[in-house]
């Protein structure tokens, strides 16, 4: 299916999902966490940036080892509020002997809400602010992990957060950054205090920043000669898609400088990654220099990244990329800092699928790598097969592991087929982490080339912009020999230009993606998911769809998913008055294929967009769903001052003829202003209370 057909069917879903938010489902939205992650053993605060997470009562960090607990929680505020917090400001002034403890630590925290306050944000929907404290456990396993909050009406959609092992310094959080006005950008740019310009690091550590528009990172350390230091970024990784961003996504460069100035390393991209890492083997004792910054001088709360630097194991490729089911495969690694290091392979009993692989070294653990296991023989591709003439047999089914070893290469494989017969050739590479673009070429005996693919996109690898990977599905013409070339499409090759080439008749199969990742139902209510069909080799039957095992008080009619859809909605239904907690669920697919039936579970998706277009099915660890209670409120964090007692007045009569100076609607918005910022203790009670009665008196 084209990227074209995707993007309509994707966004008729996001009809779907703004018509269930319209319907009063409040879910929470998050758009940035920082830092993205931590190290083990400490305990420190991040702060995120979202949307509808008003009743926030904490926050959930996949994996083991890791807690979190909410400790302040500030809305948007606008114009209303800040004059508010003036006359509340102007009154303590006015207020002579108002000098103790108490009243000092409020003047501080309004002089701070106020400090923060920005008019008109650069992004609305990060501007509802959340303060969480993380404790990461000595014990807990590094690696990327899955962080979302939760709100009284459910969880939110997850980020990437990363457990590290190193050292970490984070700068201080940014401020909501400013719109810019077209003509008029320079006056929402931040002015950066001297002193937080640059940064002095010591070598290892990992250090978390972001970045504000037109705004450099530097840091500053001391290296030995010899040191063969790796510096890596995470910035797309953390955040794959930013909606309203051009590519549509933090695009970091790195530059490293010497103590005079002069560059000496440069890196705004690995391979088809736009997140960078450099090797560099240091020359001389001395300071060094390290700059990031957004390739367009773009920035914003969630340009935020990650960049580890220090002689860290690091793998650039392996080989092969996969084996088969039940087989222990050779797996060889290159990379930097690998000596002594192992690599382990899945565990004996892994089923097929893709596995995130790492080498350790003194316990310090490398980038990850994928490793593919199928269930089809296998085999690895052998040397001088560039032509024809010298093409390698190879019997049908196989999966062939090689590579293309150098610039210009093609490797070629013949096989036997006969008229009418399908034959499949599909590329793993790019998917896999190979910088290889391959391209397919299908040729009879005398060269011909019947069936020709550069890249073919893949609806289920939702990380992905780039389709690199190449497919074929050609009905052969005659009984006879016809041999499969690959290469790269831009005739680039090496060592790390590994694939895995499967050559077989078709295998008619599907994946299945549900989105959102996270669910808000009403109280003994109802939603529904979207359920996406990825179809493989030509796979057109119909598709049974309901929950897994689903807990006590859930449930799901058994629906289908027709052969002429790619998508349909999963009504789920509950019998529950709430949840204490999210509840994972599990969707289900079962078809049937001939006479076997297949059975995959859905994996947990969130819809996101691209550069204001393109959309991505992006995987999510679980799918979290919600029960809550509409009626409820929850507890205020600061019980409301008692009213004062009031005071017998005369009042003269209202004449009838005259209005109300204000309406119930804009005395109500005030009110639940001064509520909301009592209750972010930015208000004294006589100041609350005086501002309530005159509410109370206007109409």
């Amino acid at each position: 299916m084209s990227r074209v057909s995707w993007f309509l069917i994707l966004g008729v879903a996001g009809l779907f999902t703004l018509a269930s938010s319209a319907r009063g489902q409040a879910v929470p939205n998050i758009g940035y966490v920082y830092p993205a992650g931590g190290q083990q053993g400490t305990t420190f605060q991040v702060k995120l940036g979202g949307q509808r997470i008003d009743g926030i009562s904490g926050a959930i960090v996949s994996g083991d080892g890791v807690s979190a607990k909410l400790l302040h929680y500030y809305p948007k505020i606008g114009p209303q509020e800040i004059t508010l917090l003036r006359e509340q400001l102007r009154e303590i002034k006015r207020t002579p002997g108002k000098t103790d403890a108490a009243t000092k630590e409020l003047v501080a925290r309004i002089q701070k809400r106020m400090a923060q306050y920005v008019n008109r944000p650069a992004s609305a929907s990060l501007a509802n602010i959340a303060i969480v404290e993380v404790t990461v456990s000595p014990n807990a396993s590094p690696g990327q992990r899955e962080f979302r909050i939760v709100t009284s009406h459910g969880a939110s959609n997850p980020l990437v957060f990363h457990i590290g092992q190193l050292p970490e310094t984070t700068r201080k959080p940014m401020i909501t950054s400013a719109f810019q006005v077209l003509g008029k950008e320079a006056l929402a740019l931040r002015h950066r205090p001297a002193d937080e310009v640059e940064d002095g690091i010591t070598v290892p550590c990992t250090m978390n920043g972001q970045i504000a528009s037109g705004e450099v990172n530097r840091y500053r350390f001391d290296a030995r000669k010899g040191q063969q230091l790796v510096i890596s970024v995470k910035a797309r990784q953390l955040i794959p898609y930013i909606a309203d961003a051009v590519p549509g996504w933090f695009q970091p460069v790195l530059t490293l400088c010497d103590d005079k100035g002069k560059e000496v390393a440069f890196d705004d991209d690995y391979h088809f990654n736009p997140d960078p890492t450099l090797r560099y083997v240091v020359p001389k004792d001395g300071q060094y220099v390290l700059t990031i910054t957004d390739a367009l001088y773009r920035g914003r709360e969630d340009f935020v990244y990650r960049i580890t630097i220090g002689e860290v194991p690091f793998v650039t490729s392996i080989f092969p990329l996969g084996c088969r089911v039940g087989t222990r495969a050779s797996i060889k690694m290159d990379g930097w800092n690998l000596q002594d290091a192992t690599l382990a392979p899945p565990p004996k009993n892994a089923q097929a699928g893709v596995y995130q692989l790492c080498a350790k070294r003194d316990r310090l653990c490398s980038n990850t790598m994928p490793f593919a296991l199928d269930t089809l023989p296998e085999c690895m591709e052998t040397q001088a097969n560039d032509d024809i003439a010298n093409a390698e047999k190879v019997a049908l089914p196989v999966i062939i592991n090689g590579r293309v070893d150098r610039p210009g290469d093609w490797d070629v494989f013949q096989v036997q087929g006969r008229a009418g017969q399908t034959l499949v050739a599909e590329v793993d590479a790019r998917r896999l982490a190979s910088p290889l673009d391959s391209v397919l070429e299908i040729t009879d005996q005398t060269g011909k080339v019947l069936a020709v693919n550069d890249d073919h996109e893949d609806a289920g690898s939702g990380l992905n912009t780039h389709h690199a990977d190449s497919y074929l599905m050609f009905k052969l013409p005659a009984d006879g020999a016809y041999f499969v070339r690959i290469g790269d499409t831009a005739r680039h090759g090496g060592r790390e230009y590994a694939y895995r080439l499967r050559l077989s008749p078709p295998r008619p199969d599907f994946e299945l993606r549900a989105v959102p990742s996270a669910v808000s139902m009403r109280r003994k209510g109802a939603a529904a998911l979207q359920v996406y069909a990825i179809r493989k080799d030509g796979f057109t039957g119909n598709i049974k769809l309901g929950l897994k095992d689903p807990p006590s008080g859930f449930s799901s009619p058994n629906i289908v998913l027709p052969a002429d859809k790619q998508m349909v909605r999963l009504p789920i239904r509950t019998t529950l008055a709430g949840t204490q907690e999210p509840v994972n669920l599990t969707v289900q697919g079962r078809a049937m294929v001939g006479k076997q039936e297949i059975v995959h579970d859905a994996v947990p998706a969130e819809d996101r967009m691209q550069a204001f277009l393109w959309r991505h099915l992006v995987p999510a660890e679980d799918l979290k769903v919600t029960v809550f209670n509409p009626a409820y409120e929850p507890q205020p964090t600061r019980p409301l001052p008692p009213a004062p007692p009031k005071k017998e007045t005369t009042v003269a009569a209202a004449d009838p003829a005259e209005k109300p100076k204000f309406t119930k609607r804009q005395v109500g918005g005030q009110l639940r202003r001064l509520r909301s910022l009592y209750e972010q203790w930015l208000l004294n009670d006589d100041f609350y209370n005086r501002k309530v009665a005159e509410c109370e008196s206007a109409l």
